[in-house]
């Protein structure tokens, strides 16, 4: 059964730019598109009338919200096979509960009630903490990138500390396959502060040594997958420096930034490394969260 590409619709701007780029993502996989709007009517504003649309007054603006948002996915992808579904329940709750049986959930930065988009919203980091499914957030420029789903035709992959090929690695190779893209892996390193020296015949051996294990990780990380996706064009890149502010720079030049994010079994607190918390807040592009088991 192919598991169809889930976004959340709420009718917001930025909900609408992750319908537009669900549409082509969906396309790409060759994947069924489903968009699912969770709301507890009573607390839903901004209610239009509901005589034309023959349901409870509650309900209508619900039923508004993804019929037009099928209408907008079916424009820019007529081929594509779309449902709808609006749950009564909290958004956090309802999306996560999707992704049980979602190839990838795809939302915008904040929803309706958001007065800007330079942080990210508490549905969008409640669901990119929890979900089983990898989870990608519409960060960055969304009016100029989701008008295709290749931009820059480069994939940015950050490799954490990982003993062998992670999730993360598999779904960004995949990615790069469907779009044809080039795949940027790249390790994070510093050198800690009490390994530094003064003497002049060992400035730098300590910098060297961490940056050879940081290249000897990604690659172990990357083998096992590259060898299965033959036709990937792939960058192997060490880089000094938090691993946070790497990646920030790296996705300024991306059409899409994957991370992984580990999750551990009975643990109910928002399942994200600092790194990817970050990022999610602050990436100049879209950004995948793949969870990965302990």
């Amino acid at each position: 059964m192919e598991l169809p590409l889930v976004v959340g619709a709420d009718g917001s701007e930025p909900s609408l730019r992750a319908v537009d780029w669900a549409a082509e993502e969906a396309a790409l996989r060759g994947v069924p598109l489903r968009l699912v709007h969770a709301s507890l009517w009573e607390r839903y504003e901004g209610a239009a009338s509901a005589e034309d649309l023959g349901k409870p007054s509650e309900e209508a603006p619900a039923y508004g919200i993804v019929d037009s948002a099928a209408r907008r996915a079916r424009g820019r992808q007529p081929d594509l096979k779309v449902s709808t579904e609006v749950v009564p329940d909290e958004p956090e709750y309802a999306l996560v509960r999707e992704g049980r049986h979602a190839s990838a959930l795809v939302l915008g930065t904040r929803g309706r009630g958001g007065i800007a988009e330079l942080l990210l919203g508490s549905v969008s980091l409640t669901v990119a903490a929890h979900a089983t499914c990898p989870v990608i957030v519409l960060r960055g420029r969304q009016d100029e990138r989701a008008q295709s789903v290749t931009h820059h035709g480069r994939i940015v992959l950050g490799v954490g500390d990982v003993a062998r090929s992670s999730a993360a690695v598999s779904f960004a190779f995949q990615e790069a396959e469907r779009r044809g893209a080039v795949l940027e892996a790249v390790r994070a390193w510093q050198c800690p502060a009490h390994e530094t020296t003064d003497h002049p015949l060992l400035v730098g051996e300590p910098a060297h040594l961490h940056e050879r294990r940081a290249a000897e990780a990604l690659e172990a990380a990357l083998n096992e997958v590259a060898a299965e996706h033959p036709s990937v064009k792939v960058h192997r890149r060490t880089a000094e420096g938090p691993a946070r502010k790497v990646l920030l720079d790296a996705s300024a030049t991306a059409d899409l930034l994957v991370v992984g994010s580990r999750r551990q079994e009975g643990h109910f607190g928002l399942q994200l490394g600092r790194v990817a918390h970050t990022v999610l807040h602050h990436s100049a592009c879209p950004i995948a969260v793949v969870p990965q088991r302990s």
